[in-house]
């Protein structure tokens, strides 16, 4: 029986892959260096600490990186994504669903706290999840199952309990690592690897109804 889901954020709750990609090539344009040997796909699930030294294709001993990271922080601020548009139409409706059941919640995500948090203010899900953790409170981020295993620390629950709901195959890596069942919504635009998944759905609204299947929900 589950009793807990632990969602990720970005291309599970919100639709914001390609704005953060957008708003990425955009801010990095204006410091006179292109992203135009990289894909969407090369960001998908990933901090931007991750990926430097690939965004800089192999130079990033001539940046400072920690002055950049510290820049984009402050342009994401007066760049802020649109998440009422970008939130999945299903996403309040299956929320609703799983709490009305008693199905506890957490939200586990490599995005910064100050994303995390304006994305569920401004969309009225700011109390839906008893559990919200950053990749930046972690050392390694996914596919490092550490922000999995906390989460469930802090859910209290054995891991047979715990769904995950991801996307990307670094947070599909992680989840597995931990040990726990995920499901993944499936990617139909960045050629993501899936595989790794235990389950694949095309939307939420499908996570809660093999929820419910498996619960024996009426």
């Amino acid at each position: 029986m589950i009793k807990a889901v632990i969602f990720d954020m970005d291309g599970v709750l919100f639709d914001t892959e390609s704005f953060y990609f957008k708003r990425r090539e955009q801010f990095l344009a204006e410091k006179g260096i292109s992203i135009a040997h990289l894909k969407a796909r090369d960001f998908v699930g990933g901090r931007l600490d991750q990926i430097w030294d690939k965004l800089l294709a192999g130079r990033s001993s001539d940046y400072d990186t920690k002055s950049l990271e510290g820049q984009y922080i402050l342009y994401k601020e007066k760049h802020r994504a649109p998440y009422q548009e970008l939130i999945f139409p299903d996403t309040k409706q299956v929320i609703r669903s799983l709490q009305e059941k008693g199905i506890r919640l957490a939200l586990a995500s490599n995005a910064e706290y100050g994303d995390i948090f304006f994305a569920l203010e401004s969309t009225g899900l700011k109390d839906s999840f008893e559990v919200v953790l950053s990749g930046s409170d972690f050392t390694e981020s996914k596919p490092d199952p550490a922000i999995y295993n906390k989460a469930c620390e802090m859910l209290g629950l054995e891991k047979e309990a715990i769904l995950v709901i991801e996307d990307s195959s670094k947070g599909i890596a992680a989840g597995k690592a931990a040990g726990l069942r995920v499901f993944a919504i499936r990617d139909r635009l960045f050629g993501i690897d899936q595989t790794q998944a235990d389950v694949l759905v095309d939307h939420l609204s499908q996570v809660w109804q093999k929820i419910a299947e498996e619960n024996t929900f009426s």
